[in-house]
Formats: C-alpha cells, sequence, structure tokens
C-alpha cells in the first residue's frame, strides 16, 4: 500500500452492467458482447478513512473497457456527494484509486489497475434507494446518471426468480443478488443500458480485501 491508512465501507452496493443475467465475467468468463460498460453506486452506512468518518455518504463510478476487464485499457468516472467536506471527498477518491488497497485485495484497487484514462471526478447530489434481498434500486446523479434494477422473473409464470452470486474469495463482495437494470449515462462515459445483468450486496470492505 502507498499509505499505512486503515479505513472501511460498510453500505450498499448496486452495479448495472451490459452483460446478460448472471454476467459470465463473476465466473472468469469473457464479457457478453466482448466489451465491459457499467454503473456501479454505494450507499455507505458506517466508513471511516483513518480520523474521517464516510457515514451517510454516497458515491458512484461509472466504468468502460474495449475488451474484458483483465485485458486493461479502461476508463472511469467517479462521482462523490456533494455534502462531503473537503476532507471526505479526499478520502473516498483515495479509497477509489486503489491506492489505499493492498494490491489485488479490493475491487477498487484491481479496477483501478487497468484503467487508462480518468474523467475528472464530478461532487454532485447523488440519490440512492437500494432494497438488497429484494432486488431492487434506483440511483440519480445529479442530472446526469439514472439507474435502476428490479428482480428476475420467470418467463413462464412472471414470478419473481431469486438467484445469488457467492464468491467466498472475491475481491468485491461476498454474496450479491442478482437483478434485472437499466441505466442511461450522459457524462464522460455514456451509457445505455436495458434489462441487462445487475447485482446488489451488503458491502464490507476495507484495505486488506472484503470482511466476512
Amino acid at each position: 500500500m502507498t499509505t499505512d491508512i486503515d479505513w472501511r465501507i460498510k453500505g450498499r452496493e448496486f452495479v448495472n452492467c451490459n452483460c446478460e443475467l448472471g454476467c459470465p465475467c463473476q465466473f472468469m468468463g469473457r464479457p457478453t458482447h466482448g466489451d465491459c460498460r457499467a454503473f456501479a453506486a454505494v450507499k455507505v452506512d458506517e466508513g471511516f478513512f483513518g480520523e474521517t468518518r464516510l457515514d451517510g455518504l454516497s458515491f458512484a463510478m461509472t466504468l468502460q473497457w474495449p475488451g474484458a476487464i483483465h485485458e486493461g485499457n479502461g476508463q472511469g468516472q467517479a462521482f462523490i456527494d456533494e455534502r462531503a467536506s473537503p476532507e471526505q471527498r479526499d478520502a473516498l477518491l483515495a479509497i477509489l484509486s486503489g491506492e489505499t488497497s493492498e494490491p489485488g485485495a479490493t475491487f477498487f484497487n484491481v479496477f483501478a489497475s487497468t484503467l487508462t484514462k480518468m474523467h475528472d471526478p464530478v461532487f454532485c447530489a447523488i440519490d440512492i434507494s437500494s432494497d438488497v434481498e429484494g432486488r431492487r434500486a434506483t440511483v440519480r446523479v445529479a442530472d446526469t446518471i439514472e439507474s435502476s434494477c428490479e428482480p428476475i422473473t420467470n418467463p413462464v409464470s412472471g414470478e419473481e426468480h431469486t438467484a445469488r452470486i457467492e464468491l467466498p474469495h472475491g475481491f468485491e463482495y461476498a454474496v450479491a443478488e442478482v437483478a434485472k437494470g437499466s441505466t442511461r449515462a450522459h457524462a464522460g462515459i455514456p451509457l445505455e443500458l436495458n434489462a441487462s445483468h445487475s447485482h446488489l450486496a451488503h458491502l464490507d470492505i476495507g484495505p486488506r480485501g472484503v470482511f466476512r
């Protein structure tokens, strides 16, 4: 790590990407359409970075890679809660940079290592409503991003279908609920995602990885 500052984020994560439901990337497969485009948002319930508290803040990211994530040459943009103080802004950006994580231990570090372009961060209003177990979420980032997800439904009965992804050694979450999401983004990385893979998780992560 480039810093010995300890940190921890406990909250709710929402992700929508362009893969088909289930996202083969979660299983070491190639992305459905050859490339990866994604939106992620986190509402921090409890968190800290050194002496700086992060409780109640939100942040989001748009991400894009021309191929699989591990092949690199990606780009990203961060959106930070406008309510954050200068110290809180710096703390969240330090976490998102991946430089405060052990190499390969968190998705912040892994993703950052594959990006060749970072658009300027945006400090704006972020509204996140999510129900992890209910597999529903709505996110609005100022007037630039709108995203939501809902449960997968059985094509025959129309009933809600429950599916989970469990990653005992994953660098993002321990267990995620799978849903169907859509995103419209009109910032540095435009996104138009329709009824594609989404997952929600209770995030609990620090510089050495996911707490289990």
